[in-house]
C-alpha cells in the first residue's frame, strides 16, 4: 500500500521503518527540519518496562495539590490553563481509581517489555549502536520514600520482574559515584532495564528506513486529512490533495488538531518535561547506567560522553517559556547525587519538550474508525520505552497480521468516540 506517516519523532520513524519492512511504500511528513526534533529530542533515555506507569495513579490528585507550593515539585501548573487542559486533568483524576490504574499499568508494562525486545531485534538486525548503558537504579532518600514506593514494588514482585532491594551500601557498589554526603535510605535496582539515546536511534533508523525506500519530507506541515470520497493529505502552502491508501497519525501533540475535523475528539494534552545535558568531566564521576530520584521524579542518565538530567511535568503555560524553578530542580538533583560529573552551567543544553499524553496513561494504537486512518499516538513520557513495540503492532494491524501481544485497552474505543 501507499502509506503516509505524519510525524518523524521516535514514534513516526519506528512506524515508517516497520511499515517499510512489510513492503509498503511509505512517505513521512514532518514540520521540523530533521527527525526527532520535538519530544524525542532530549528525553531521559530510560527504557525501564518495570517502571512504566500511568500518571493517573491512586492518590495522584492529593499529591498534585500538595505540591503546588513546593519549590521542587515534580508536577507544576502554568498559566494560562486552557479549558481543554482542565478537562484533561479532570479525566486523568477520574482514571486514578485503583482498578483502572492497575489495568492500565499492566497494559503499559506489557507493551514496554515487548517494545524493549523489539528494540534489541532492530538494533541487532540493522547493526546499530547507540550511546547508553545497562541498569536502572531508583534512589530512595528516606523511609517515607520507601513506604510510598511499596505499591510499585509489589507490582514488580507480582509480575516476576527482576529487581533487587538494596541497602545504601549495596547501591553505592552498583553506582560508586553517588555522593556519599546525600542521605540514601535504600534503592531498587533493575538490572535488565537500560538507558539509550532516543534521538540518536531515531536518526540512525531513519537512514535504515530510507535504504528500504521510505521518503522523508521535512519542513512540511500537514494542514488537514481528507477522508471523504478519497483519502489524502493537504499540506500547508499547497492546494493539491496528495492521495494515499492509508495515513498513520504519529504527530505528537498536533495529532488531536488533525483528527478533530474528522469528528475524533481525542483527549490529548501536552505535558511538558525538561532536561539538561552536559559533557562529562570524568567518566568515573558519572552514573554507570541510569538512576531515578524517586522523591523528585528526576532521572540522571549517562549517554556516551554526556550526562543528562530529565524530569518534571508541566501542564499549561507558554510552550516557548522555560520555567526556571523546574530547571533548578534538575540542577539540585544532579548536584545532590553526582556533583562532580560535569562542568555545571558551562555549555549546558537546556531543553523543554511536549509529551503528548492521554488522561488514563496508555497510548492509542490501531484503527481510528475512519477507513484508512490509523493511530499511533499518546505515549506521553514513555514514548521512547514504548516506541518500537507500538510501531510493530501498528504495522501488524495495517498489514493484516496477527499482533504478537494482546491489544485490549490500547484502542480508541476506550474513549467512546
Amino acid at each position: 500500500m501507499k502509506l503516509a506517516v505524519v510525524g518523524a519523532g521516535i514514534i513516526g520513524v519506528t512506524t515508517a521503518y516497520e511499515l517499510a519492512m512489510d513492503g509498503h511504500e511509505v512517505t513521512v511528513f514532518e514540520r521540523h527540519l530533521a527527525a526527532a526534533e520535538g519530544g524525542s529530542f532530549a528525553n531521559a533515555g530510560v527504557i525501564a518496562p518495570g517502571y512504566v506507569t500511568p500518571w493517573a495513579a491512586p492518590g495522584m490528585a492529593v499529591k498534585v495539590l500538595a505540591q503546588m507550593l513546593s519549590r521542587h515539585a515534580s508536577f507544576r501548573f502554568s498559566w494560562p490553563l486552557r479549558m481543554g487542559e482542565l478537562a484533561w486533568l479532570w479525566k486523568s483524576f477520574r482514571a486514578c481509581r485503583a482498578e483502572t490504574y492497575a489495568q492500565n499499568r499492566r497494559r503499559m508494562q506489557a507493551l514496554a517489555a515487548y517494545s524493549r525486545d523489539r528494540l534489541h531485534t532492530v538494533l541487532s538486525s540493522c547493526k546499530l549502536e547507540i550511546d547508553g548503558g545497562r541498569g536502572y537504579t531508583v534512589l530512595l532518600r528516606s523511609e517515607r520514600d520507601r513506604l510510598a514506593i511499596e505499591p510499585s514494588l509489589q507490582v514488580l514482585r507480582d509480575n516476576g520482574i527482576k529487581h533487587q532491594e538494596l541497602s545504601a551500601e549495596a547501591a553505592r557498589q552498583i553506582e560508586p559515584a553517588l555522593n556519599p554526603l546525600t542521605p540514601l535510605a535504600q534503592a531498587i535496582h533493575l538490572p535488565d532495564d537500560e538507558v539509550g539515546n532516543c534521538r540518536q536511534f531515531a536518526q540512525l533508523l531513519k537512514t535504515q528506513a530510507q535504504h528500504l525506500g521510505v521518503r522523508f519530507v521535512f519542513g512540511t506541515s500537514v494542514q488537514s486529512i481528507a477522508a471523504n470520497s478519497s483519502l489524502g493529505l493537504k499540506l500547508s502552502g499547497d492546494s493539491n490533495l496528495h492521495p494515499f491508501d492509508g495515513v498513520v497519525i504519529c504527530a505528537g501533540a498536533e495529532s488531536a488538531h488533525l483528527l478533530r475535523p474528522l469528528g475524533l475528539k481525542l483527549p490529548l494534552a501536552s505535558v511538558y518535561g525538561y532536561s539538561i545535558s552536559a559533557a562529562l568531566r570524568e567518566t568515573h564521576l558519572a552514573p554507570v547506567g541510569a538512576v531515578m530520584d524517586e522523591r523528585y521524579k528526576v532521572a540522571i542518565s549517562r549517554l556516551g560522553n554526556r550526562i543528562r538530567v530529565a524530569g518534571g511535568a508541566q501542564l499549561g503555560g507558554n510552550p516557548e517559556i522555560h520555567r526556571q524553578d523546574a530547571i533548578a530542580t534538575l540542577y539540585k538533583v544532579l548536584d545532590d547525587w553526582f556533583p562532580a560529573a560535569s562542568s555545571q552551567r558551562q555549555s549546558v543544553q537546556v531543553w523543554k519538550g511536549a509529551r503528548p499524553m492521554l488522561p488514563d496513561g496508555p497510548p492509542v494504537l490501531g484503527t481510528s474508525g475512519i477507513p484508512g486512518v490509523w493511530l499511533n499516538l499518546g505515549h506521553g513520557s514513555s514514548g521512547w520505552a514504548l516506541s518500537c513495540g507500538s510501531a510493530r503492532l501498528t504495522a501488524d494491524l495495517i498489514s493484516s497480521k496477527k499482533p504478537q501481544m494482546d491489544l485490549e485497552g490500547l484502542g480508541i474505543e476506550r474513549f467512546n468516540i
